[in-house]
């Protein structure tokens, strides 16, 4: 049986707002939470947006890429990506900034439009385990 590891507070990304943890390591593979576009602030759980929606895609993409640091991973070894916009309009902007993430290494994705928790994005993914680094 392969061993599960949790990753419950990635440096430099803000806290989970509710029961989950922010990543999980299994069977070689790391399975995030959703990342949304927020920075952490002192003394609080979770951060604010950041400006512009081309700004919060490129947060959203290091929260994801500093949680998956943390689990062992990194942005090269994502194999799909779960992509949740608030509007159908973001998607233009949105594949600008990914492009620029992911070029020459795109993984599987899906991308949908649904009502957010005051966020205009979301970005959650399953990438493969390259170090010995899980927590």
């Amino acid at each position: 049986m392969s061993e599960i590891t949790r990753i419950a507070s990635a440096p430099g990304v803000p806290a989970a707002v509710g029961p989950y943890v922010q990543a999980t390591s299994a069977g070689g593979f790391v399975f995030t939470t959703g990342q949304i576009p927020a920075a952490p602030r002192p003394g609080e759980p979770s951060g604010q947006s950041v400006g512009a929606f081309e700004d919060e895609v490129r947060a959203t993409l290091r929260n994801l890429e500093s949680v998956l640091a943390a689990a062992g991973s990194d942005l090269d070894h994502i194999v799909k990506v779960n992509t949740y916009l608030s509007s159908p309009d973001q998607l233009a902007p949105y594949n600008q900034v990914y492009e620029k993430f992911f070029a020459g290494r795109r993984p599987a994705r899906t991308t949908v439009c649904v009502g957010l928790w005051g966020v205009s994005l979301e970005i959650d993914c399953i990438a493969v385990v390259t170090t010995g680094a899980e927590r």
